[in-house]
């Protein structure tokens, strides 16, 4: 979790739209400035409770273009999931899939999904991604491998006209599938939750972030409040070790480990910050483009999204709108009403 997280572009929030004209040089320059690029992972969740309001959305038409990329040989996992069902399906023909962040599991999208159900009137399907919650341990930890996964699970379950969300490391797993031309047939809209296609280092925190939870299970502690001692040397915020400790498990011998596997994602981390294409022209003739719906939900406060790699995200994804909510990072557990209501809007307009 980053703290003393700075006001990253001088945009409305609570709610506004934003078009991407307003990224033009012009407005650039009056923009307040913001440090380089940190484009780290995270995921957060909450218990939220229901209420709901629209807004105006995108519209779009079905045979989006896809340019460019082709699968890597990489052999997917079966990912663990939970389905949430309607209680009257409205849009029985559709289905929306959630990916969540680094440490999270669809655990934490749990109680959003039963709303994104009841306001679309559709399945929703949480996903754990793979070395994440109950999915399987597996390298590489990449997005190339995530997207992987995500493709071969809409297979599996033979999924059509699919929304695709994801939060954080889950929205570049979900635009590194979108613009994969391979996996992207049944893709009908696209929704990353303040994240962008750009690289950059993630921070340093995740790193010892592991390295505390590794700890931890060094230690052999026996409840939660031991482990949260050893956390406290790396993260003062109890919020956020009370996340990473939903990652806890019993071993048989009766002391705490981690379901997510430590020393896999240590080294993963590096990687984590990348993003497996290059943007489209005026940089790279040959990058991948996806030219359906696809919506940016950025946390005011944040730093993931900003006028640096805005414009970046509008050259994979020329048919993108912004949306800003007055949050930081975590824009759907902090604000969970107002980011239901515009994925709602977003998806039944396209």
């Amino acid at each position: 979790m980053s703290r003393g997280l700075s006001r990253s572009c001088g945009i409305a929030a609570r709610g506004s739209r934003v078009g991407i004209a307003a990224f033009s040089p012009e407005v650039r320059v009056r923009v307040q400035a913001t440090p380089a690029l940190l484009d780290s992972t995270q995921s957060f969740g909450h218990q939220v409770a229901s209420t709901s309001s629209t807004q105006r959305q995108v519209g779009g038409t079905r045979g989006y273009r896809s340019t460019g990329s082709h699968a890597p040989n990489i052999d997917p996992v079966d990912l663990s999931f939970d389905v949430t069902h309607p209680n009257e399906a409205t849009t029985p023909d559709q289905c929306l899939v959630v990916c969540h962040g680094l440490f999270g599991s669809k655990q934490n999208w749990r109680s959003l999904a039963k709303m994104f159900a009841h306001k679309l009137g559709m399945p929703v399907f949480t996903l754990d991604l793979r070395n994440h919650g109950h999915s399987p341990h597996a390298e590489p930890h990449s997005y190339n491998a995530m997207a992987s996964d995500i493709s071969h699970f809409l297979q599996k379950h033979d999924l059509k006209n699919v929304n695709l969300l994801g939060h954080s490391m889950g929205g570049k797993a979900v635009m590194a599938f979108a613009l994969n031309e391979e996996y992207n047939k049944s893709l009908r809209t696209l929704i990353s939750v303040d994240m962008s296609p750009a690289k950059g280092k993630i921070s340093p925190e995740f790193a010892a972030y592991t390295d505390g939870m590794i700890e931890v299970e060094k230690a052999k502690v026996k409840t939660k409040s031991e482990a949260d001692k050893i956390l406290q040397k790396v993260e003062p915020i109890l919020p956020t070790r009370q996340f990473l400790l939903t990652n806890t498990r019993t071993h048989p011998h009766g002391h705490l480990t981690f379901r997510i596997p430590l020393g896999l994602l240590a080294s993963a981390i590096p990687s984590i910050g990348d993003f497996p294409y290059e943007p489209p022209p005026p940089v790279n003739a040959t990058s991948p483009q996806w030219t359906g719906p696809t919506l940016f939900l950025k946390g005011e406060h944040s730093r993931y999204l900003n006028r640096h790699n805005i414009p970046v995200a509008e050259r994979f994804f020329p048919n993108m709108r912004l949306e800003v909510l007055d949050t930081g990072h975590w824009v759907h557990a902090e604000k969970p009403a107002e980011t239901v209501a515009m994925v709602e809007a977003f998806v039944k307009g396209a």
